[in-house]
């Protein structure tokens, strides 16, 4: 018998030439195509309907494709001029911020369709929080040394010093930031090219991706909005560290920022892996202090460079606000009873919940030690009281703690991107808790975890987004569940 092979309609590898037509959640941008085998679709990441674009056939399916983005060659005709440097971390920014909510917002609903089964999705829709600020939001950026820069005239790489962003789709290539890119600090990004420029002079090398050495590797900077001051750590190779003047720089820094300087830390990093902060890493504080205090609601934080923290605080109160009033919505449910605050970091939510409620015991759990260390300190500093923190593991600490049992009545849920696994929400269901608020940063899987809470009796009473990061796809969403078996 002879069997017949399945004709393909692109090869993995192959470039292509497409129109965008439509949106998917993401930020995959979805072009077609169609011959006499039938039809096609072309997923394309960081684009938008309207785009004609060059892309690279890097997975091919039997009806799709998945690709990466090489070059807009056509602007779709709703983006806008804008006078910041395009960098990889904003595909969107030239569209405006109403468009761009109404694609994260549909993006989002399809998903609670399909994935979650929410048939009747718009008539638990709460609303869409706008991030306060639509530029400059951004708390932390970091930005990378490399010995391959991108030459956009020639359109190739080439040999040269460069301190700003990878160049999309690559890990070896830099691509120079010469001005404001719009997301972080006008100041220090107009004058990052002053600070290439004497790394450059001090003669020692970038890193050089592919070959794996170099001195210069990362440039971390971490920035208060509540006292406008800059907390830098440069990441270096020990290799040649004798020759660099790090007092030097510190003075450098000084002299381009002034009293907005708030500390300046160095970190050794030999590791060959791509992470700014290794894990045998070595950090020294040179200048100032090693941490600057930011605010959320009214609440005081101590943050250091390695810290979590939300990277949009003034958006951050909003979505922390939304959670609160999903949770002391029915103020009687939480009084004298305990609230459990899941996969609770450094126990922000906790913090809000506890200053909000007199009468409920806030109880905070993340498997990150660091994490509740820190959360227990913040707590100290603003004198929360009526607020626990374990560090523990999600689903093993529903059964170590025996007495909460029958206690739960709310439980907030905060999970990483994968969301909840499924032994761990078993566990969660089991507490029996009349009302969950879900908060994610990942509506996909949270779609997942909303269909198993369904089968176990729990509905989607409301839901929000939260506009977190303009000019990404990403987008925040707190939904609030109740148990209807």
């Amino acid at each position: 018998m002879v069997r017949k092979t399945q004709k393909k309609f692109v090869k993995r590898g192959e470039i292509l030439e497409i129109h965008i037509q439509d949106y998917a959640f993401g930020g995959k941008g979805i072009g077609r195509m169609s011959n006499e085998h039938g039809d096609f679709i072309v997923f394309v990441p960081n684009t938008l309907p309207g785009q004609y674009v060059k892309a690279q056939v890097r997975k091919v399916g039997k009806a799709y494709a998945e690709c990466k983005l090489l070059e807009v060659l056509r602007a779709s005709e709703d983006e806008i001029d804008v006078p910041y440097q395009a960098i990889p971390g904003a595909p969107y920014i030239k569209l405006p911020i109403e468009k761009q909510h109404a694609y994260k917002k549909q993006s989002t609903f399809d998903l609670f369709k399909r994935i979650g089964k929410v048939k009747d999705i718009g008539s638990v829709f709460d609303e869409f929080v706008s991030s306060p600020g639509t530029f400059h939001y951004r708390n932390k950026m970091e930005y990378a040394f490399s010995a391959i820069g991108y030459d956009h005239e020639l359109k190739k790489d080439i040999d040269e010093f460069t301190l700003g962003f990878k160049k999309r789709g690559t890990w070896w290539c830099g691509d120079d930031l010469k001005q404001d890119s719009g997301l972080f600090d006008k100041q220090l990004e107009d004058k990052l090219k002053l600070i290439k420029g004497h790394c450059k002079e001090s003669g020692l090398p970038p890193w050089h991706g592919p070959r794996r050495k170099g001195f210069f590797r990362y440039l971390v900077v971490r920035k208060s909005f509540k006292t406008n001051q800059l907390l830098f750590n440069l990441v270096t190779t020990s290799e040649g560290l004798q020759k660099f003047n790090l007092q030097k720089f510190s003075k450098l820094l000084i002299t381009h920022f002034g009293n907005r300087v708030a500390g300046f830390l160095h970190t050794i990093n030999d590791e060959t892996g791509d992470r700014t902060i290794a894990t045998s890493g070595d950090i020294r504080l040179i200048d100032g202090e090693d941490k600057i205090v930011e605010e959320l609601l009214g609440l005081s934080f101590e943050i250091s460079i390695k810290s979590f923290f939300q990277t949009n605080p003034k958006s951050a109160e909003k979505l922390y606000e939304k959670v609160a009033a999903y949770a002391l919505e029915q103020k009687e449910a939480i009084d004298n009873t305990i609230v459990l605050d899941l996969f609770c970091g450094t126990g922000t939510i906790g913090q809000i919940l506890a200053s909000k409620s007199e009468n409920a015991e806030i109880v905070g759990v993340d498997i990150v030690e660091s994490a509740i260390e820190d959360a227990r300190e913040n707590a100290s500093r603003n004198g929360i009281q009526g607020v626990k923190f374990h560090a523990a593991d999600v689903g093993k600490f529903l059964y170590e703690h025996p007495e909460y049992k029958g206690k739960i009545r709310t439980i907030i849920l905060d999970p990483a991107r994968a969301g909840i696994a499924p032994k761990t929400l078993k566990k969660i269901i089991d507490l029996d808790a009349e009302r969950m608020v879900y908060v994610s940063c990942n509506p996909a899987t949270q779609a997942r975890d909303i269909e198993q809470l369904a089968l176990a009796g729990y509905s989607i009473k409301k839901f929000s987004l939260v506009d977190q990061f303009p000019h990404t796809s990403h987008v925040e969403v707190v939904a609030l569940l109740e148990l209807t078996r």
